[in-house]
């Protein structure tokens, strides 16, 4: 059952980041004593996307425009979808905390870019940089484990229909949930202690317009073997485990819609995970291709215009994807604004 699949994977995330937590404790206080006669670093310096004072007014507006869009569109959905009682389902209890996730995705990283952008500072605080790239790490590893959690949901709802209220009880829906939110919380303050005890150097300019964990670990003057090793690790784990199990899902999807014998059942049961498979697509393709653009060449501001995608672009998008099509979000969305008129 892909449900025990679920389960044992999520435990087996569990059981390596507690692990490497004990590893770096020990590693800690072995080197104590070196950090303490270490001089921290008090701040940083985002590059951002341009230093030519005319393209600022115009990347402010954008990115406001942007970033209240992204807030308001899932916002909406969020209300939507716990205000009205025939959405109390699975699916919507699951979109419902991926809109959530989003809002707080794109607050870890804008709010601080319109800042300096208004301010004509590039001045972030070490402290601040290490808490917006926990947070960083925490709802996008989130927001990937949301998805193959949905992808799951559409996978017994077209494969197995029947016994779909049964599987996807409160229970389990809210295990799942919780599971997501463990892994990613542990995951983020393992990569944060980590960053914290490294050591930096003159270089304190980081080539983007927010404090990446890898951007860092590359500012960093100390060994950075053990934290390469950590962060690619949990990336095969916590990005590719997720894309296989949306993968499997959507193979077997596919395999059960083909066995439909009317087009108009085809159609139906394609429509109910179409918004999903597009968002899939979206989030994984711009993570690829940001992926691709930083090994493939050098030139960071290529790196950076590529990151908007999937941190502001990809959130963004997600609300247009799941109402403009969907009448039941529309409904409830009529609903919401006429019973506060």
């Amino acid at each position: 059952m892909f449900s025990s699949f679920l389960c044992v994977w999520g435990f087996f995330c569990c059981c390596f980041f507690v692990l490497f937590w004990v590893v770096f404790c020990f590693c800690r206080n072995i080197n104590q004593v070196k950090a303490e006669n270490e001089t921290r670093i008090s701040e940083f310096l985002l590059l951002g996307f341009s230093e030519e004072q005319e393209l600022q007014p115009l990347l402010f507006g954008l990115f406001l425009s942007m970033y209240l869009v992204t807030v308001l569109g899932n916002l909406l959905i969020f209300l939507a979808t716990i205000s009205d009682s025939h959405l109390h389902t699975p699916m919507y209890f699951f979109l419902s905390n991926l809109s959530f996730v989003d809002i707080c995705f794109a607050s870890t990283t804008v709010p601080k870019m319109l800042v300096n952008i208004q301010t004509q500072s590039k001045v972030i605080t070490y402290a601040g940089c290490i808490t917006q790239m926990c947070f960083f790490v925490l709802f996008i590893v989130l927001d990937s484990l949301l998805l193959t959690v949905m992808a799951y949901d559409r996978f017994v709802a077209i494969c197995h229909p029947l016994h779909y209220t049964v599987i996807m009880n409160p229970q389990l829906c809210g295990l799942l949930i919780l599971m997501s939110w463990i892994t990613s919380v542990l995951n983020s303050m393992l990569q944060s202690l980590m960053t914290l005890q490294l050591s930096f150097c003159a270089d304190l300019e980081i080539p983007h317009f927010f404090c990446e964990l890898n951007e860092m670990i590359h500012l960093a003057c100390s060994d950075t073997f053990v934290n390469n090793m950590v962060m690619y690790f949990a990336a095969v784990l916590l990005d590719g485990g997720p894309l296989i199990g949306i993968l499997y899902s959507y193979c077997r999807i596919v395999s059960s819609i083909r066995a439909i014998s009317s087009t108009q059942g085809k159609y139906k049961a394609f429509s109910t995970c179409a918004s999903h498979l597009l968002v899939v697509s979206i989030f994984y393709g711009t993570g690829l291709g940001v992926y691709l653009s930083s090994t493939m060449t050098q030139n960071s501001h290529s790196t950076t215009v590529a990151s908007v995608m999937y941190t502001v672009v990809t959130p963004m998008l997600n609300p247009f994807i799941y109402s403009l099509r969907n009448k039941d979000i529309k409904g409830a969305l009529t609903q919401f604004f006429r019973g506060k008129q």
